[in-house]
């Protein structure tokens, strides 16, 4: 069998901050006897809303091993990016409330061009400057685990549609999610309560559901109220995107609203929500036709 992390260019290795798309990135590095080609571009494009650990871990894993990571970052005219590093990357959510203020809307559960733009619409100008290639005439390298079949699907089929080249080395290679968490973590129960050494010397320090976009509408109603329980400063930027827009996230709830029923019942957990696999925003998220 193939050696599924050896990568044959031109490519892009779409990298979220998250456990799963590292370890991918880290097992790719290592195939290729610890240095890329330089016709693979690794990518990771910032919205401005993740979280300072996502930040410090991506930073931490381009300088231990020793590879080239990209920061891009959404922007208006021509480029739409521009690329930045760990000290200058936005921690604002600049990138995405100036895409709000210029489409005017908010995306939602219908029309989920918050990734198009912030995430795959960069990535693919950043490769089609170094490498002069098109969507198309490279494989974009996605993070889905073999337990994330129905994305796995849903993916191949999105870049049929669209004449896109697609590759999941982590499903050839019959990665699960207890893989993921045994490399990072060994034999810690708990990322933040530390009772053992870290087996790479470093890890995320995140639970699964805070990686990313941090309210994110893909996060369900139970953990973004539990988010904003834990972590009451991130609901204000995404209530004032809803007020200035006069729209939501999310047609079920406001931000304004999960924060109320936070405030009613202080010491709830909501347990419906959740997630088997992190919330990992790349090229993997279901495409949405830009408007």
């Amino acid at each position: 069998m193939t050696n599924p992390y050896l990568i044959e260019g031109p490519a892009l290795i779409s990298f979220s901050g998250g456990r799963t798309s590292a370890y991918m990135l880290y097992q790719i590095i290592q195939a290729h006897g610890g240095i890329l080609p330089e016709n693979i571009v690794v990518a990771f494009a910032n919205t401005g809303k993740e979280r300072e650990e996502t930040l410090r871990f991506v930073y931490e894993c381009g300088v231990r091993w020793c590879v080239k990571i990209h920061w891009v970052e959404w922007r208006r005219g021509k480029p739409i990016y521009e690329e930045v590093g760990f000290n200058s990357a936005s921690r604002k959510g600049e990138p995405f409330a100036d895409l709000i203020a210029w489409k005017q809307r908010l995306p939602n559960s219908f029309e989920r061009w918050c990734t198009e733009f912030l995430k795959v619409k960069i990535m693919f100008a950043l490769v089609g400057d170094k490498l002069g290639v098109k969507p198309g005439e490279f494989t974009e390298v996605i993070g889905l685990r073999d337990d994330e079949g129905i994305r796995i699907l849903r993916g191949l089929e999105a870049a049929e549609k669209h004449g896109r080249r697609v590759s999941y080395p982590l499903a050839r290679a019959r990665v699960r999610k207890p893989d993921i968490w045994k490399f990072w973590l060994g034999e810690n129960k708990d990322p933040k309560r530390l009772t053992h050494a870290l087996p790479q010397g470093f890890d995320l320090g995140l639970y699964p559901w805070e990686g990313n976009c941090t309210l994110c509408l893909q996060k369900g109603k139970g953990i973004r109220k539990r988010i904003i329980r834990e972590t009451p400063s991130e609901a204000p930027w995404w209530i004032f995107q809803e007020v200035s827009q006069n729209g939501w996230f999310d047609k079920r709830d406001l931000v304004a609203e999960l924060v109320a029923q936070v405030h009613a019942n202080p010491s709830f957990f909501d347990v419906d929500d959740d997630m088997d696999y992190d919330v990992e925003c790349g090229l993997h998220c279901p495409t949405m036709e830009a408007a």
